[in-house]
């Protein structure tokens, strides 16, 4: 089953438990628009290379579409059209007035030197902008693509409208139009729902064993934030890269283990650890795992390994729905990507509203209005988990639903 077909099928789910309306099922089923681009790159060896892109807006019906853009050489459509999807349906769950969108280029940005990636970039921008703009379709950051990428693509936005538009992307630099706490939103987004799930469900432990999956820009920042919380709360035991996992007797110093990473590529090379791979990391003896890498890393197959009892998803589509349901099966508490990640969207909301005002907050406010709406949502969806008898996915997904048809309706669209 391809990722989009497995978006769907997650969708039709939870269609199914609350009754949603047949013609707003057909609505959903289907991106609103796919644009499919080449984007001649001169290289700095003199000679040119065609590099394949794509944006996917999935819907608009709640406010302009808002998604990332990764560069990744396994980019495809089907990729890109299930991730917009994923979009629409996380902006519903925490309730913000933005769509689904999302783009992605096939190349491999560690061959690409810094003024190639920037042409990249910037024809890519030229290509995809009739389709984009603060009130159209908002792009962001996501796999391999960062800040300085999101300046070039404003500032090339810019120069093609004769004026600055800053609202055009989100991820920027703080200097340039970014949001304070964009950085780290995902993972303190993520946080403040654990904690929050925590206090309403009481299924933690006081003290609790986290074991993450994935040591990139979201796993690094939510390892810092959980163990912030103190040894009386925290312990790190194992953490992992592409390159495999690690778990230390007494816990793992995030601070370390970031400046072991950027010496050495690898978290494997942290002093005294244990080496363990990928699989061994899911499977490892936790009370949460947290899953901050790519989709499917927990499938059919490796499911009944999983140890922990809580699962906090902050990368998108971690876990394939035939595996959802052996986790539920055994009574695992997964928090899902649309919930838990959401703090990264709400923080863009956050940045593009302050670009349209051009009034800036300071990183107490950002992080007051991103607690409370993570906050709201987790018990958002917590109600219609105990009202529909459903897995917490399934009443995520019925709480942006639920939002959406309503916006149908008054529309008149159904």
């Amino acid at each position: 089953m391809s990722l989009y077909e497995n978006t769907l099928q997650q969708m039709n789910e939870a269609a199914d438990i609350m009754n949603l309306r047949q013609d707003v099922r057909e609505i959903l089923r289907k991106p609103e628009r796919i644009l499919q681009v080449s984007i001649p790159v001169k290289m700095d060896n003199g000679t040119t290379k065609v590099f394949e892109g794509y944006r996917v807006q999935h819907s608009t019906l709640r406010g302009p579409a808002k998604g990332g853009i990764r560069y990744h050489w396994d980019v495809d459509l089907d990729e890109v059209k299930a991730l917009a999807a994923w979009m629409t349906i996380k902006c519903g769950v925490v309730d913000i007035p933005l769509g689904g969108g999302k783009g992605g280029v096939i190349c491999n940005p560690k061959e690409l030197s810094q003024n190639e990636l920037e042409r990249l970039t910037r024809g890519y921008t030229v290509a995809i902008s009739p389709i984009i703009g603060p009130e159209l379709d908002v792009p962001a950051p996501d796999v391999y693509t960062n800040a300085q990428i999101m300046s070039w693509i404003a500032d090339e936005y810019s120069k093609l409208h004769g004026r600055n538009i800053l609202g055009v992307v989100t991820g920027k630099p703080v200097e340039f139009g970014g949001s304070k706490g964009r950085d780290s939103a995902t993972a303190q987004g993520g946080v403040y729902v654990l904690n929050k799930f925590c206090d309403v469900k009481g299924a933690c432990p006081v003290r609790m064993r986290v074991a993450i999956q994935g040591f990139g820009n979201a796993g690094s920042h939510v390892a810092k934030l959980l163990h912030d919380l103190g040894p009386e709360r925290i312990e790190i035991v194992a953490i992992s890269d592409s390159t495999g996992g690690v778990t230390v007797d007494g816990g793992i110093d995030p601070e370390l283990a970031k400046k072991v990473k950027r010496e050495h590529q690898s978290v494997q090379k942290y002093p005294n650890g244990k080496k363990i791979t990928n699989e061994e990391l899911l499977a490892f003896d936790a009370d949460v795992l947290v899953l901050a890498a790519f989709e499917n890393q927990i499938t059919e197959e490796n499911a009944d390994s999983i140890r922990a009892n809580i699962i906090l998803e902050l990368a998108n589509g971690p876990i394939t729905p035939a595996a959802d349901k052996v986790l539920a099966e055994k009574g695992k508490h997964v928090i899902p990507d649309i919930l838990a990640n959401a703090g990264g969207v709400t923080v863009s909301y956050f940045e593009l509203v302050q670009n349209q005002a051009n009034y800036y907050w300071d990183i107490k406010l950002v992080q007051e209005r991103l607690k409370t709406i993570m906050e709201d949502a987790l018990l958002h969806v917590y109600e219609n988990e105990k009202k529909y008898g459903c897995t917490m996915r399934q009443a995520a997904f019925i709480s942006a639903l639920e939002r959406i048809e309503q916006n149908l309706v008054f529309r008149g669209r159904v």
